[in-house]
């Protein structure tokens, strides 16, 4: 039976680490890589747009002052006036800086102030795909591919009635309008901006535009790090009929219904559409690792509004959860191979919140992450003193469990029955090893997802040479320590099985080690503090309390034996 048991496990680990690793051994997976480092396609349905000067239009969060040329005066606060047309605005808040260009009426930046690209390169995160040859975020086309071409290379007037957004300015309007008397032709956007948020409100009206019209999130806008990992989604999402669809197209896919959001994601952060009115969504696949996505709207008639949000920031559960708009399901809590789980998830909510609220104090998610495994494993001792005290009544009769097979090995009806009675009479339960693992199961899972896809512990550090816990050990000396742990724990770990396949089994904490090596430090460091807490335990019951109590019944004193 122990067997068995040791096989279902060995192969339920390699299913679950080693599932991405084969797929790439066999090229099935592309290596990971940044978006930074694809190489631009030609497409020919996208327009090249030239970036213009800048003018910036908010001062530092250190409010020192700017020197400014005549071009860039300043209007006052709270009235509309015109920007000069050649040139970029900049918008910024205390979560953003912005750049909207007047050629097209698109976003040509988006960088995140309060997240960098890494411990060694502390420039802010870039959310837009540079590139001329790309989609720019709130693109607007259509069916006609001359509108569409006048809208894409048009030049905007520009108006806007802020300088700075801030507590004291806490909103500022910036309207971009493009007209075209020779085509009947006209489109307005206006953007609001809030100075405590990263959603800005957009509003499109158009005239000479008739049917549908696409409003474009832009290509892979919000995608920082295309990274194939087993977890999460990295591509297009979109909330449809109240389930969220996650997936990266092969060419192109159309969603229609009710749709609530369209969003573009990767592990840590995304870009999201919130319209008003939508009839359908759309994504295309453009070249490697590259998607556009847009929603497509009914055009709105000569006086009215096509209104929707923008959302483009971090995934902070939080911050996506107080949208109400569902956007905290990009963060897949519930994540077991191949599909989600709603157990897992339930339970992973409630661990997510207690790590926090430790961090609250510690105020380093390493140590958190050892105070919490300890919460865990004290929470689970009943459970795991169960299944030892199990196993090591499995090995204190396995000698009769042989005989017995050795036996009856001609009879395989006999040899079953024979099995129970010797079972009832020492009053042990074969399976009683293993049901407490599987009840732990669904909390392992939820630990690792929150571990593997929260943004929180991205470049969090822990001591020395551990400075961000998102990444794997750069010397491997905590996968090597875990490993080492894993070994002594098999050594002291009681087992029914001969020498030979225990030698076998060695090859475990080999296999494990090799897996960890690529795995985020804070993963590692949960399972090596599990492994010491489990070698502790296991020393503690055999020294202390098997110490002067028998293991076993006497098998003489139960019932059948009287």
């Amino acid at each position: 039976m122990e067997k068995r048991v040791v096989i279902f496990l060995v192969l339920s680990l390699v299913i679950i680490f080693g599932f991405e690793y084969a797929l790439k051994q066999l090229g099935l997976l592309p290596p990971t890589s940044s978006v930074e480092d694809t190489t631009t396609p030609t497409a020919s349905d996208q327009i090249s747009r030239t970036e213009p000067t800048t003018t910036t239009v908010a001062p530092t969060i250190s409010g020192q002052a700017q020197s400014v040329t005549p071009s860039e005066m300043r209007p006052q606060e709270g009235s509309m006036q015109p920007v000069a047309s050649e040139e970029l605005v900049e918008i910024e808040t205390e979560f953003y800086r912005a750049k909207v260009s007047p050629h097209g009426a698109v976003l040509t930046s988006w960088e995140l102030k309060r997240y960098q690209n890494s411990t060694t390169d502390q420039t802010a995160v870039q959310l837009v795909r540079q590139g001329a040859k790309f989609a720019g975020p709130l693109s607007v086309w259509t069916n006609d591919q001359a509108l569409t071409k006048s809208l894409a290379e048009g030049l905007y007037s520009v108006e806007k009635d802020f300088t700075s957004l801030d507590p004291s300015h806490p909103v500022g309007h910036l309207t971009l309008r493009y007209q075209d008397e020779s085509k009947n032709l006209s489109l307005e956007k206006q953007l609001t901006f809030h100075a405590n948020s990263y959603l800005i409100d957009v509003q499109v009206k158009s005239t000479g535009i008739d049917g549908f019209v696409n409003v474009g999130l832009g290509t892979n806008f919000g995608i920082v790090e295309w990274g194939d990992g087993m977890i999460g989604q990295i591509g297009s999402a979109v909330l449809v009929d109240g389930k969220v669809e996650k997936e990266a197209p092969e060419s192109e896919t159309e969603r229609s219904g009710n749709i609530q959001w369209l969003a573009l994601q990767d592990k840590y952060f995304l870009s999201v559409l919130i319209p008003k009115q939508a009839s359908s969504a759309l994504v295309k696949k453009e070249g490697e690792k590259l998607l556009t996505a847009s929603l497509k709207m009914p055009a709105a008639s000569p006086g009215s509004t096509l209104a929707l949000q923008l959302y483009a920031g971090p995934k902070e559960y939080d911050t996506l959860q107080a949208l109400q708009l569902g956007l905290e399901d990009t963060i897949d809590f519930g994540w077991f191979i191949f599909g989600s789980w709603s157990v897992v998830k339930a339970i992973a909510k409630p661990i997510f919140y207690v790590l926090r609220f430790i961090n609250d104090y510690t105020h380093n998610y390493g140590v958190t992450i050892i105070l919490l495994t300890m919460a865990i494993k004290a929470l689970f001792v009943p459970l795991q003193f169960k299944s030892y005290k199990s196993m090591k009544q499995m090995q204190v009769i396995q000698p009769k469990v042989l005989a017995v097979q050795e036996k009856y090995k001609d009879d395989r009806d006999r040899l079953n029955k024979e099995l129970i009675k010797l079972y009832r009479d020492h009053k042990v339960n074969p399976v009683g090893g293993c049901l407490p693992m599987v009840l732990q199961m669904p909390v392992f899972v939820a630990l690792f997802n929150i571990l593997y896809m929260t943004i929180d512990l991205r470049q969090s550090p822990f001591i020395g040479w551990i400075t961000d816990l998102s990444l794997q050990d750069p010397y491997y000396v905590m996968p090597i320590i875990m490993g080492v742990t894993m070994v002594a724990q098999q050594k002291i770990t009681p087992t029914t099985m001969d020498p030979t396949q225990a030698k076998i089994m060695l090859m475990l904490p080999a296999f494990m080690t090799f897996l960890f090596i690529n795995f985020p430090a804070g993963l590692v460091l949960y399972w090596l503090t599990n492994n010491v807490l489990t070698i502790s335990q296991q020393i503690i019951t055999d020294r202390v309390i098997f110490a002067n109590k028998p293991v076993l019944h006497d098998a003489s004193e139960s019932p059948s034996k009287r």
